[in-house]
């Protein structure tokens, strides 16, 4: 099965990007990888790799979601109390709450999830769906 190895995200400003992703990421058990001007990455061991560039352009954001392009990334959790920890760090980071964290039943009576999007229009969810028991 093909896994996702390395996801690239462009961002306005490289420096507020590491202060809004790097507490996330870093709770969710990723480790920083290289700094430079151009970029920033984290590596969850040797699996996946985010990494943050800075813009090749000018003015060309944010992200409006809904519109053609990046929907969001969804974090599979643990717990809904690890949802609602890791929805406190990103708050704290400075990421906009999209939605609180709560049950979704419209997904099904099980799914507890929150969403966040960062400065950039970036959104990310994190989530607890655990198996339906028999």
């Amino acid at each position: 099965m093909a896994l996702v190895d390395h996801l690239g995200i462009t961002v306005a400003d490289v420096a507020r990007g590491r202060a809004q992703f790097h507490p996330v990421l870093t709770a969710l058990g990723y480790e920083l990888g290289t700094e430079e001007e151009g970029g920033i990455s984290w590596h969850h061991g040797d699996d996946t790799e985010i990494i943050i560039f800075a813009p090749l352009e000018e003015s060309t954001g944010p992200h409006v979601h809904g519109r053609v392009g990046w929907q969001h990334l969804a974090f599979s959790i643990d717990s809904p109390e690890e949802v609602d920890r890791l929805h406190a760090v990103a708050v704290g980071a400075g990421w906009t709450v999209v939605r609180e964290p709560k049950l979704f039943p419209r997904f099904n009576e099980r799914y507890y999830a929150s969403f966040v999007e960062d400065d950039n229009g970036i959104r990310l969810e994190f989530m607890y769906n655990p198996p339906r028991e028999s």
